[in-house]
């Protein structure tokens, strides 16, 4: 079933949107990229004449009730984006008199599923490998079952389209399925786009292919490097992991970030850029800084040689017009962190860099997919979000897919 052959009239359709949108100290919102993503499918839902249950998690409460995780804070962003006053559901556990209430062309927000350790399935206070820990992990999973029976019971329908969750089996993207049948069950409208874009870089790829690779940890990102080694012309790797690297070839990083338990790691990456014939970019000069903060002291400097009390923070003017010049003439373009804190204003440089070579070549007719949280607010930041081919509005998901895993989400829509 596709959200457009079915009709909601009359229905209550629950739908899982990610709804994890950054905060403000105050709970303001400061960007609403995941709820205007979410609109298509939730208006959709409307204008059919169905009543529309939405619910999302917001961080990692681990299983506890958090004022400052509350989705409260987020109504009128949502009410505002979707054109109706959306009610709220203050437990998502025990929404029944909420979901009652609810008429055809109606909105209901539930609170954060997170609250609920079932939600992730789990088991909470019981130390992993021990004997109480998988007895505690068996009864977690029986609890999971009964907790996603509940949700799907407050709808006709289920509609699944949060991106950045479908590489979890939680009770909300993938459990419930199984208490609808095929007819009443189907992906979202953004769901559909994310899975079409990631098919285009991986099946579709034309060439030359560059993926770019930020953050900062080598070890989030090794399965995909992997991966991408098989596939890409061109490969930057930037950010944090910059200095793993550098370290790794007997470069001195002085007190900026590093994994120095993954320099094998990097060194086994660059001796596989060569065996693949993959063009592999790393920074060779930095921002750097005298701590961690946007109005330290900073000067430029090479990646392998920096003194100790000072930090990279971003990459030089050097290691831009690299990237820079990897990036031009590709058709195929992956994007997933940033080059540097760019949450700093002063630490932005390099990750502007990056955004404007992929615009620039997307404008000479390449794909450019953006995923991951940090790399969408890049680019909206600069204001090149309609410059850019496709932006997913997952992370987790996006790299998982790219590795080549099944996505939960998406197979329990499609009962695989």
């Amino acid at each position: 079933m596709t959200i457009d052959q079915f009709n909601f009239a009359g229905k209550k359709a629950i739908v899982r949107v990610d709804f994890n949108v950054p905060l403000d100290e105050k709970g303001n919102v400061t960007d609403d990229t995941r709820i205007r993503g979410a609109l298509p499918t939730l208006k959709k839902v409307l204008a059919d004449g169905g009543a529309l249950i939405m619910m999302s998690h917001m961080g990692k409460p681990k299983g506890k009730v958090k004022p400052e995780l509350s989705l409260a804070q987020i109504v009128k962003n949502v009410s505002k984006a979707l054109g109706v006053e959306v009610k709220f559901a203050k437990d998502c556990g025990h929404a029944d008199a909420e979901v009652a209430a609810l008429k055809p062309g109606e909105a209901l927000l539930l609170e954060n599923l997170r609250f609920y350790p079932e939600e992730e399935g789990k088991p909470v206070g019981v130390e992993k490998g021990t004997p109480e820990y998988d007895q505690a992990k068996k009864e977690m999973k029986s609890r999971q079952k009964d907790f996603a029976k509940k949700l799907a019971s407050y709808a006709d329908c289920y509609v699944m389209d949060a991106f950045g969750t479908a590489h979890r089996r939680h009770a909300s993207t993938a459990v419930i399925a199984d208490y609808f049948n095929a007819d009443n069950k189907m992906l979202g409208y953004l769901m559909e786009k994310e899975v079409k874009a990631v098919d285009a870089v991986l099946n579709n790829i034309k060439r030359p292919f560059t993926a770019i690779m930020g953050g900062s940890k080598v070890s989030t990102k090794i399965g995909i490097i992997e991966n991408l080694l098989g596939k890409v012309d061109n490969l930057i790797l930037c950010g944090g992991m910059t200095y793993t690297f550098a370290k790794a070839q007997g470069g001195k990083i002085g007190n900026s970030i590093c994994e120095n338990d993954k320099l094998d790691v990097a060194l086994d990456v660059i001796k596989k850029a060569k065996e693949n014939n993959v063009k592999l970019v790393l920074g060779t000069d930095s921002i750097i800084a005298d701590d961690f903060k946007n109005d330290a002291n900073q000067k430029v400097c090479a990646s392998n040689n920096i003194p100790d009390g000072w930090e990279g923070m971003d990459a030089g003017p050097e290691t831009r017009k690299a990237f820079a010049e990897a990036i031009k003439g590709s058709k195929t373009i992956l994007w997933n962190g940033p080059a540097g804190v760019f949450e700093f204003d002063n630490f932005t440089g390099g990750s502007k860099a990056i955004a404007e070579a992929v615009a620039e070549a997307t404008k000479e007719g390449a794909f450019s997919l953006i995923g991951g949280g940090d790399s969408v607010a890049c680019v909206n930041k600069f204001g090149l979000a309609d410059q850019v081919s496709y932006i997913s509005t997952g992370g987790g998901a996006l790299l998982e897919a790219i590795e080549g895993k099944v996505l939960p989400g998406v197979a329990a829509i499609k009962g695989e």
